[in-house]
């Protein structure tokens, strides 16, 4: 007797159909898994047995084998329970089940049907392929109808199946669960919260509003962190597609709760300095699981301390920095995975940190400047758009009791302003941040502006990158300004991001 259940599982951050296989014949009782699954997958042999009993099914006293097909795909995690349990029963009785329909869940020990990870992308991978009925824990109902319009049933105990086969019961599109409290969001600084730093205020918004990454560099206490959780409170709001994709990872990685639907605000991600190279890119025995990198996607990427994280992992940011992507390799498979985020990065001038202080003496000799200077190599500061010194604040102006700076809220309507004109002339995209060499030359480049450049270009030994670099924050100043053409003035603010660093 033999009986079929599509389900699927997540390779990298991509939904892949997995077809799961019953067969019961005659022979010693035994239940076996082969289709190249993990130590979770082997386990769910205990699972799945103990939940048919629980449930009011009675499982086959006979040779049971579950293949997952394909089989040279790994597959890992608990999801394919509900899948196995509803082939096996139907295997049993005979009866076949509909081949429009996916399976997806974990099964507790009495039968109650828990939620798993990735359900959205793999929803949205066999939504494609056709299936037309979808069965999933109810804590993934949510997320699960926002990658299909099909009927999504949601399930909570194994023995609603039963009716449903036994009786021909039928099973309603509810219920959906609550969300369940998650961990509280960071809360955003606002800006009028920060005394002084005006320039690396409109630092902020400009790399807010181009999608630039930037570097503050400054003494220890100078605002560098509060300034970097400022970046989020004057973000946009994610577009449809981009919350798509945010919640996407998020479920991947199971820092979606259950009950959670569409995630709307921009991630924050700030690893702390001993993260490796694996974790921030991402790593895995077999399959390629996503890193901080892709997790801050459509966000902000926070690295406090920068010069303080190791060489390789530094490095592994080339990529994404430049594509907004990363080719992960692993054993068993490659993937490409999304890395559109805005880089924050925070250091000190040196390693005692008083450099350049008028009030403390540098403590440092040249050789431990030069060196401390050369852990973020050239190639990474070269691809960093905008460089700026967040110098002490006096303690006056620290002392105030009214903010005499502008408010998130307001700096934020500029933002959104620059961003609905980048949008106006390139609806497709990109932002000003990545633009590409043929794109920035069909920008309106005043004279003046052209030649201001050519002479710093000459004199600062910039290379072709960083050039690009600076029209592309030219640009976005432009846009703040509501300016069609970058003007001199434009280009000689976007010089002084790269003379701060």
């Amino acid at each position: 007797m033999l009986a079929r259940a599509l389900s699927g599982t997540v390779f990298g951050l991509d939904g892949v159909r997995v077809e799961v296989e019953a067969d019961i014949a005659d022979g010693l009782p035994g239940f076996h898994i082969v289709g190249l699954g993990d130590r979770a997958l082997q386990e769910a042999r205990e699972r799945v047995k103990i939940a048919i009993n629980n449930s009011g099914f009675e499982f086959p006293g006979r040779k049971v084998t579950i293949n997952l097909a394909p089989a040279q795909l790994p597959k890992e995690g608990s999801g394919f329970d509900l899948a196995m349990a509803a082939a096996i029963v139907n295997a049993a009785q005979d009866r076949g089940l509909p081949t429009d329909a996916a399976w997806l869940g974990e099964l507790a020990l009495d039968g109650a049907v828990r939620p798993i990870r990735g359900t959205l992308p793999i929803i949205a991978h066999l939504d494609r392929l056709g299936i037309r009925r979808f069965y999933v824990p109810a804590g993934n109902v949510a997320e699960a109808k926002i990658a299909t319009t099909a009927p999504v049933i949601g399930v909570t105990h194994f023995r609603q199946l039963k009716v449903h086969w036994d009786e021909g019961a039928t099973l309603d599109e509810s219920p959906m669960v609550e969300p369940m409290q998650a961990v509280p969001p960071t809360q955003h600084v606002d800006l009028a919260e920060i005394f002084g730093q005006p320039h690396a205020k409109r630092a902020l918004e400009v790399a807010a509003a181009g999608a630039h990454h930037l570097l503050l560099v400054g003494p220890p206490g100078a605002g560098k962190t509060l300034l970097a959780r400022a970046l989020p409170g004057i973000l946009p709001p994610l577009s449809q597609r981009e919350a798509v994709e945010v919640t996407s990872i998020a479920s991947c990685v199971g820092m979606l709760p259950a009950g959670g639907g569409l995630l709307e605000v921009a991630p924050f991600r700030a690893p702390h300095h001993t993260v490796s190279a694996a974790a921030l890119v991402g790593g895995g025995l077999a399959s390629p699981r996503p890193g901080e990198i892709t997790r801050a996607h459509r966000g902000v990427l926070f690295m406090d301390e920068i010069t303080e994280f190791r060489r390789d992992a530094l490095e592994s940011l080339r990529q994404p920095l430049e594509e907004g992507r990363l080719a992960v390799a692993r054993s068993r498979g490659h993937a490409v995975l999304p890395g559109r985020f805005i880089l924050v990065a925070a250091a000190n001038p040196c390693p005692c940190g008083f450099a350049g202080d008028p009030r403390r003496i540098c403590q440092c000799t040249p050789l431990d400047r030069q060196r401390y200077h050369a852990r973020l190599s050239g190639p990474i500061r070269d691809r960093i758009d905008l460089q700026v010194l967040v110098p002490r604040q006096p303690a006056g102006e620290l002392l105030r009791s009214t903010p005499v700076a502008e408010s998130s809220a307001a700096v934020r309507e500029r933002v959104l302003r620059a961003r609905q004109r980048q949008r106006e002339r390139r609806p497709q995209g990109p932002l000003n941040g990545a633009l590409t060499g043929p794109q920035l030359r069909k920008e309106p480049l005043a004279a003046a502006g052209q030649a201001l450049l050519e002479a710093a270009a000459e004199r600062l030994q910039l290379s072709g990158r960083a050039i690009h670099r600076v029209l592309r924050v030219a640009r976005t100043i432009a846009d703040l300004d509501e300016s069609s053409g970058i003007e001199q003035g434009h280009i000689a603010e976007a010089l002084q991001y790269r003379e701060s660093g």
